[in-house]
């Protein structure tokens, strides 16, 4: 396998399964957690994370197809998305081509692919953890906005609108601080997200509000 990425959590290696591009992403062991408590949360996180990926492709929404998971070795072997870029790329692509006018109306149409996505995840009761535009794709032409999310590492089920409120403000705070000029954008995204998650949503935004303004309080008193 060759290694690829190497995270806080794991490593990414690329390699074939049977013949079919595949990733696969290695949870190492943490020193400083005893041996068997960090055997015991690592296989809890590692099929947590399959649990998001199958959960979220039964509801319609694009992630990885899971190959095979090896549980001695906290590996997990899944679908290479061939013919993709990141969402953040194609942000800073788009934006550094055009004015910043023209940049919002030609991904205010990915904006609305991401909130009803995102509504229809939250609907499921899975929340991301790490919901920023590095761990989302778009594969093939990026205009079509076939949109597949990946890095379900930090994921968990949860119907408390808390914690799907911290979802969508770090991927607030990541939109923003990555991409300048861009709230307009997350307007957008939230709009959508209250379409396709017509039950809680309104709750959910509620905590997001909740949890900006303690955002803002600990900004201020440093």
């Amino acid at each position: 396998m060759e290694l690829w990425k190497q995270g806080a959590e794991a490593k990414i290696h690329k390699t074939d399964f049977y013949g079919k591009p595949c990733i696969v992403k290695e949870r190492f062991s943490k020193s400083y957690r005893h041996p068997i408590l960090d055997k015991s949360l690592t296989a809890q996180r590692v099929k947590s994370e399959i649990r998001a990926m199958l959960r979220c492709r039964m509801s319609g929404i694009l992630t990885p197809t899971v190959y095979f998971v090896n549980m001695d070795s906290s590996c997990i072997y899944m679908e290479e998305m061939l013919d993709s870029v990141t969402v953040r790329d194609y942000i800073q692509s788009v934006q550094s081509s055009k004015t910043a006018v023209e940049a919002i109306e030609t991904l205010t149409p990915l904006a609305n692919t991401i909130g009803h996505t995102l509504g229809i995840m939250h609907k499921q009761n899975i929340v991301h953890g790490d919901l920023t535009t590095s761990n989302m794709l778009l594969q093939g032409d990026p205009s079509n906005n076939r949109l597949c999310l990946i890095d379900f590492g930090l994921s968990f089920f949860e119907n408390l609108s808390e914690d799907k409120g911290v979802d969508l403000y770090v991927l607030e705070r990541a939109l923003i601080s990555t991409h300048p000029n861009t709230e307009k954008l997350f307007n957008v995204i939230l709009e959508a997200y209250c379409k396709s998650n017509d039950t809680g949503s309104k709750d959910v935004i509620a905590k997001l509000e909740e949890v900006r303004m303690r955002g803002r309080k600990r900004t201020m008193v440093g």
